[in-house]
């Protein structure tokens, strides 16, 4: 540990054994909590790169729970849709809406998500609101993708051996400290998806995260950053300004564009018109757009992720084929239907 501390305190890159190596000694639980916490913060503070991040993630996705979703018969590319978090804007869960309209449209939602940290509703407490149960051991999670083609793992449940730097994490978050386990729990799902849209806090970690995602083997990923009209970030496709888009997979080589709602033929949204509240309040916010009863700009703002998300998973030619069979799920009420089916399949 202390040869790895001090190469990170060096501004030396730490070799694909080197982080295998650092992998293991976070997760021992015999490995005294400061040594755990001086490497964390060592490598925070020379910068993560896209080889050791994908090299840290592929170590700990080796202690995970493998839902083995390859042995099922799906009828689909299976997918996941999430953000780093971090926005700090308080919108309500679009990513967790936006996947009961993936689903509709023929994607296969294997959700890998938490409970809120940056915000007072994660994807687990919506859903957990909706009266899903959050915590289904593997056979339940693949259940659900079998019955309603969308399924939700509850990270925790998933990686058991993160209980060893639990401690070590809380206490660099009290000091501000960011560290990779900040940036990396939407590249931890255990499904390993074939398909992903992610969206990230800033700007800049576009084209890593899509390196990242195309040395962890997905087909097709679509990493997304967000802007407000006042220059504040987004980690979704923004109705509310322009986003990035970087797009990476395993057959085609990284593309950078710029999109913006009125691209599509959707109005800009203030972020007062997006917010959302707590679980219920999300809860209630999600029915009423699959229920086809908002047609606001909440709808809109799942529209144009979900069209994405799509795209991404070839499930439409493009980005605005995508929000048109993304709205059409929403109206002949496909798209509500998903959410019924996993309520009965999750219990």
């Amino acid at each position: 540990m202390d040869a790895l501390i001090h190469h990170l305190e060096h501004g030396e890159e730490l070799s694909p054994r080197e982080v295998a190596v650092a992998a293991e000694l976070l997760l021992d639980p015999k490995m005294a909590d400061a040594k755990k916490g001086a490497l964390l913060e060592a490598l925070s503070r020379k910068g993560e790169t896209p080889s050791e991040i994908a090299g840290f993630v592929e170590a700990f996705l080796e202690h995970s729970v493998n839902p083995h979703t390859g042995l099922l018969d799906l009828d689909g590319p299976t997918i996941d849709v999430c953000g780093t978090g971090g926005d700090k804007l308080g919108l309500f869960n679009v990513s967790t809406t936006a996947m009961f309209v993936v689903a509709a449209a023929g994607g296969i939602v294997v959700k890998h998500g938490n409970r809120g940290i940056t915000s007072p509703s994660g994807g687990a407490d919506v859903l957990e609101a909706l009266g899903i149960r959050i915590d289904l051991p593997v056979d339940g999670f693949r259940r659900c993708l079998e019955k309603a083609g969308v399924g939700f793992m509850f990270a925790p449940a998933y990686h058991p051996a993160f209980k060893a730097v639990a401690n070590v994490r809380k206490e660099l978050a009290s000091r501000g400290v960011r560290t990779i386990f900040n940036l990396i729990g939407p590249l931890l799902n255990p499904a390993r998806p074939e398909c992903q849209l992610v969206g990230v806090f800033a700007r800049e970690w576009c084209p890593a995260f899509a390196e990242i995602l195309q040395q962890l083997g997905r087909e097709s990923a679509w990493v997304v950053h967000g802007t407000t009209g006042d220059g504040r970030s987004v980690d979704e496709v923004s109705l509310m300004g322009s986003t990035r888009i970087c797009k990476a997979g395993a057959y085609q080589d990284q593309e950078d564009e710029e999109v913006r709602p009125r691209d599509f033929g959707l109005q800009h949204a203030e972020v007062s018109d997006l917010t959302g509240g707590d679980a219920a309040t999300n809860a209630a916010i999600l029915e009423a757009i699959l229920g086809g009863r908002d047609t606001g700009p909440k709808r809109d703002m799942v529209l144009l992720n979900a069209g994405a998300a799509l795209a991404c998973a070839g499930l439409a030619d493009n980005m605005g084929d995508g929000i048109e069979i993304a709205r059409g799920v929403i109206a002949d009420g496909s798209a509500a239907e998903r959410l019924a089916l996993l309520r009965e399949a999750a219990r």
